[in-house]
């Protein structure tokens, strides 16, 4: 099930030009009802259920089924976010709320190392090393024999 907005507690992001969800949208999906001023996924068939939106959400208002190997069937999921957090509560069938809570970043925003920190970069495109290697291997040579 792909994700979907819960229309009575949608603020639209206090009717701002491109709401939360449309800027974190990896696929372009969420777009911003100008009427109501209520977002929805405009291709509900095309969404990957990354929980992007979701864990965007102030508001709590777009929801997406949990996947089964952490939410057994008929159970909700609600993330809750905070600035290093995000807490997910698993509510089953049966009333049990389980608590969950992740970091959400590791990392300052824009510190990030596009190369992971391997300045190793293969001459030749059609060599067989990936980015970083050998040096993330450990090897000492520049190449790697093909066996």
């Amino acid at each position: 099930m792909p994700s979907f907005v819960i229309v009575e507690k949608c603020d639209g992001c206090k009717a701002l030009d491109k709401t939360a969800c449309q800027y974190i949208c990896p696929n372009d999906l969420m777009v911003l009802n100008k009427d109501l001023m209520k977002a929805y996924n405009q291709a509900p068939e095309m969404c990957w259920e990354c929980y992007s939106c979701v864990k965007m959400c102030q508001p709590q208002a777009i929801e997406v089924r949990g996947y089964a190997d952490f939410v057994p069937l008929g159970a909700m999921v609600t993330p809750m976010r905070s600035t290093d957090a995000i807490m997910w509560t698993v509510k089953f069938r049966n009333g049990t709320l389980k608590r969950f809570k992740f970091p959400i970043r590791t990392t300052a925003e824009g510190s990030a190392v596009p190369d992971g920190g391997y300045s190793t970069m293969p001459d030749d495109l059609g060599d067989q090393l990936l980015m970083g290697e050998p040096e993330q291997h450990g090897c000492k040579s520049d190449t790697v024999p093909v066996k």
